[in-house]
């Protein structure tokens, strides 16, 4: 297939007129407090996944309590796109579970004219490299960079034969479901090679339990609180305020996300940084501090390889009370909130309190049996963690294919390169 064969088959030889997103959208209007007493889920930076492109949280706001900058009431059908830090893009397409619900200011609210185009097409489009190219272009602010609405709004976007509204729709259609399948293919593709790698991740938690577990009598049993202090981190409200992040003498911000699935380790660079105006409202931690995550995606546990602060959804382990070897601590707190973590309270957000993990018991042998065992899980990570890198490898190449094909359909000609 090369650049424009089959999107010129499809277009069979019509006209594709680029417009400003404004002119192909409609204008929003902000929720009146005043005049409701309902409540609406709320929106917030944090709601929409830059993984997924879906909202994963929300809370409930009404009058009394909805932020100052919750203003925007969102309908089935509508496109958000965050304008604070754009290049995260972090956007998603509004269905039924939201239909109603009120986003901050910090998103940018796409609603379509459905004459002229659908939903899908402008979420496909905002979601090709163009735009993101066109985002790096136009965005304002090193500290917290940001792009108005209205700049979003400019971006122009083709439709095809807008004279003939329903041949557009039909040819937008066409092309949506193939980007559709491909995301659809793309997605089933990813979960078998992550499948793949549960069932290596099992092997491993096999082995590594194997050297975990001991007899009753054969070692002293403590209680988590017993062998080391422990505290959660913190972090300033309202979360979405972009007061809070980046900016000069601002340091990585530890949150769930940013702990490794595997390794005891934090992603090489953390997705945020903690301003320095913010940071007396979190809490400092040094490298080399074992931390584990309590909410979400519970049990995920590192020893800290660089400073940093740290968010509230993670404990911070320091003052050890017995003789341990902390690779070995961080082993026996996998294996324990592995099995814990089934337990958990919450049915969309998992979590565990602090006073429940505290009564965790850990075993404690001699410190050379703790040597000894972290030296064979070393090498076991080793074959391990060879496979697991590669297969995040092959599902990062699945979603670059994607990305090309997707970049691929929509690609049309504009007027300056069709005269040349």
């Amino acid at each position: 297939m090369n650049d424009f064969s089959y999107v010129e088959k499809l277009l069979d030889g019509v006209e594709v007129v680029w417009f400003p997103i404004s002119e192909v959208t409609e204008r929003t209007t902000n929720i009146k407090w005043r005049e409701t007493s309902e409540s609406h889920q709320y929106i917030d930076l944090t709601s929409v996944s830059v993984d997924t492109k879906k909202i994963i949280e929300t809370t409930e706001v009404k009058a009394s309590n909805a932020p100052s900058r919750a203003q925007k009431l969102v309908k089935k059908g509508d496109v958000l796109f965050a304008t604070t830090r754009p290049t995260q893009m972090r956007y998603c397409l509004i269905d039924e579970e939201y239909d109603g619900a009120v986003a901050s200011t910090g998103y940018c609210v796409l609603r379509v004219k459905r004459d002229v185009t659908l939903p899908k097409w402008i979420l496909h489009l905002i979601s090709s490299s163009d735009f993101k190219k066109y985002l790096e272009e136009n965005q304002s602010g090193s500290a917290y960079p940001a792009i108005s609405d209205a700049k979003v709004k400019d971006f122009s976007i083709p439709i095809p034969c807008p004279d003939n509204p329903e041949k557009s729709l039909t040819i937008q259609a066409e092309i949506v479901r193939i980007l559709d399948a491909f995301t659809a293919m793309t997605a089933e593709l990813t979960a078998e090679l992550t499948a793949e790698l549960i069932m290596r991740q099992q092997q491993y938690n096999f082995y590594r339990d194997q050297l975990l577990s001991f007899d009753d009598g054969e070692v002293e049993w403590k209680n988590l609180e017993d062998v080391a202090s422990f505290r959660r981190g913190s972090f300033p409200q309202p979360y979405g305020n972009s007061e809070w992040f980046d900016g000069e003498g601002c340091m990585p911000f530890v949150q769930v996300a940013d702990v490794a699935d595997f390794g005891f380790e934090l992603n090489t660079k953390t997705k945020q940084k903690i301003s320095k105006l913010a940071q007396p409202k979190s809490v400092f931690v040094e490298k080399g501090t074992v931390i584990v995550s309590l909410q979400g995606t519970i049990g995920r546990v590192a020893i800290t390889q660089y400073d940093c602060y740290v968010d509230r959804t993670l404990a911070i382990f320091t003052n050890y009370k017995s003789d341990i070897n902390k690779k070995y601590f961080a082993h026996q707190l996998k294996a324990k909130f592995d099995k814990e973590k089934e337990f958990a309270r919450g049915s969309t957000l998992k979590t565990i309190t602090k006073a429940e993990f505290s009564k965790f018991q850990i075993p404690i042998p001699s410190i050379e049996k703790q040597n000894r065992i972290v030296s064979i899980l070393d090498k076991f990570d080793v074959l391990t963690h060879s496979i697991q890198e590669g297969l995040p490898r092959e599902i990062e190449l699945r979603q670059k294919q994607y990305d090309y094909y997707r970049d691929l359909l929509l690609s049309f000609p504009k007027p300056e390169e069709a005269a040349a």
